[in-house]
Order: C-alpha cells, then sequence, then structure tokens
C-alpha cells in the first residue's frame, strides 16, 4: 500500500520556505504522494497555483488534487490549467475531484450551488476529457503528458455520490472523518459494489495528530478547519475527529487499513511543524 502525505495548507502562518521544505522533504523520502485541497473562504493559500508550486519543487512523487471543487469553476479553463500541472510534473498529477460542503465557497466566487452537484461534475468531467482528447477543440493546449489525462478520482463518500462515480472516475479518494476503521472497511465495500467489474484505485486519508497532546493539537486545528458549521458543532466533532496517538500506534493502523485492500491512504496533517515528516519515517 502507498502511503502519501498532505501538505498543511490548511494551517495559518505558511510562506514560501515552509511549503518548499515540506515539498523537498516529502519528495525526497518514502513517500508516495503528496496532496492538498481547495477551499475559498479560508486563508489556505490558492488551490492552483499551489498545485503548480508542488509540481515545479518536486520530482519524483505523484501529485494528487484532494479535491478539485469542479461545480464552483469553468471546465474547459480546469482542463487548460490542469494539462498545464501535468506539463509542469512531467505526467505525475492525478486529479481528485468533488462538489465541496461549503455554501460560502461558492458564493464567494459566484458560483451556483445547488443540488445537482455531482451532475456537473460529471458534465465537467466530460468536457475536460474532450480537451485534452482534441475532440471539443485542437487550438487549446497544452496537452497532457498522460495520454488521455491526468487519471481522474472522485472525492465521493455517499451511496449515490459512489454509484455515480463508477460512470466517469478512475477510482476513490475518500475520507475518514473520525479514522474509524469500520468506516473505512465500509467505504470500500461501497466503492467495490458499485464500481462491480472495474479494478477502482481505491484511496483514504484523514486527520492525523501524533504525541501526548495529539487531541489539543487535533482540536485546535478543527475548531478552525470547521469553523464554517459553528464554534460548538466544530468544538463537539473534533472530540472524535481524526487519528490521535503514537507512530506505532499509526503504523499499526495503516496495517489494518492495507489488509481491507486499500491501495493508498492519504496522511492530513493537523500542524505544520515539519519535524513530524522526521517522526514518521518509522511507519515505512
Amino acid at each position: 500500500m502507498n502511503i502519501g502525505m498532505t501538505l498543511p495548507v490548511m494551517e495559518s502562518g505558511l510562506n514560501r520556505g515552509l511549503i518548499k521544505n515540506w515539498c523537498q522533504i516529502i519528495d525526497d523520502g518514502h513517500w508516495r504522494s503528496i496532496a492538498l485541497g481547495e477551499r475559498i473562504v479560508f486563508d489556505n493559500p490558492e488551490f492552483v497555483t499551489t498545485l503548480s508550486s508542488v509540481a515545479a519543487w518536486t520530482e519524483n512523487v505523484e501529485i494528487i488534487s484532494t479535491v478539485s471543487i469542479l461545480p464552483m469553476h469553468d471546465p474547459i479553463l480546469c482542463a487548460k490549467q490542469f494539462a498545464t500541472i501535468d506539463m509542469i510534473s512531467d505526467g505525475r498529477f492525478t486529479l481528485g475531484v468533488g462538489v465541496g460542503g461549503r455554501r460560502e465557497d461558492y458564493e464567494a466566487i459566484n458560483a451556483q450551488w445547488s443540488n445537482t452537484k455531482w451532475k456537473r461534475v460529471m458534465s465537467s468531467v466530460e468536457k475536460m476529457r474532450s480537451v485534452w482528447n482534441d475532440s471539443y477543440n485542437q487550438s487549446i493546449g497544452p496537452k497532457p503528458i498522460q495520454a488521455g489525462g491526468p487519471k481522474i478520482l472522485a472525492g465521493a463518500i455517499g451511496p449515490k455520490a459512489v454509484e455515480m462515480a463508477a460512470s466517469y472516475a478512475d477510482g476513490i479518494a475518500g475520507f475518514s472523518f473520525d479514522a474509524d476503521i469500520k468506516d473505512i472497511a465500509d467505504s470500500f465495500k461501497l466503492a467495490k459494489e458499485n464500481f462491480k467489474d472495474k479494478r477502482p484505485r481505491m484511496i483514504t486519508s484523514f486527520w492525523f495528530a501524533l504525541g501526548s497532546n495529539s487531541r489539543i493539537q487535533m482540536k485546535k486545528h478543527l475548531n478552525k478547519y470547521l469553523a464554517w458549521m459553528g464554534n460548538d458543532i466544530a468544538n463537539t466533532l473534533s472530540d472524535t475527529a481524526g487519528f490521535c496517538g503514537t507512530v506505532e500506534e499509526l503504523r499499526l493502523f495503516l496495517d489494518e487499513i492495507e489488509l481491507i485492500g486499500f491501495d493508498d491512504v492519504l496522511l492530513v496533517p493537523t500542524s505544520s511543524d515539519i519535524s513530524q515528516l522526521e517522526e514518521l519515517k518509522e511507519i515505512f
């Protein structure tokens, strides 16, 4: 099973040097991939710009978007942006797509919030692929390094979203809110049932914090990250969210996930402290 690391882009106080150092340590280590996600109404760096920087600062690891909120954006422009990232990374880019759960992000950029967002994801994927395979307009470049364009993973969790994903995605980029092994196993079963005779790439991910103060760190991070839900809800959810424990306990948890059959796990940090990458060498 491949293990990847998410950049701490949802933490405050980031700068060029810190993000670049994270990228280079991940790229030079045992990690197989590097990931980051998208938000608008937050102080994280802009999604596409950051992906491009990661592509330029790394040479080895796969770059995974977790995820692009496709219904907020024009799919033709997205096709050009993601083809460019694939070019800069020399074919190391994998595109995770989803709908997001924050209405405020849509409204901030005058994007339409509706109950048909997953259908719009499907439509956007179709349009992006038409750009990449030249059936839309042959003059739109650059062409992706990967034939047919980057592989597409659906950030789908619910039954209907996973069912729809089987028709357009190459796999699932899932997330376990509470880092719960039963939840993770159930998500694997659901995807396998819907993809039927296909062989989807199966990825799961979860927040983590290490050490004796891990729950304090988790709550500090999530009380801010989940504040859009309301402070009381964020505080309650952060009591059980994510993985809190030692490196050895995390290694054993990853072993359990591998036994289920997952192809990849993406760890999501709750601190920008780069020393945790050194600690995590023990999981390999």
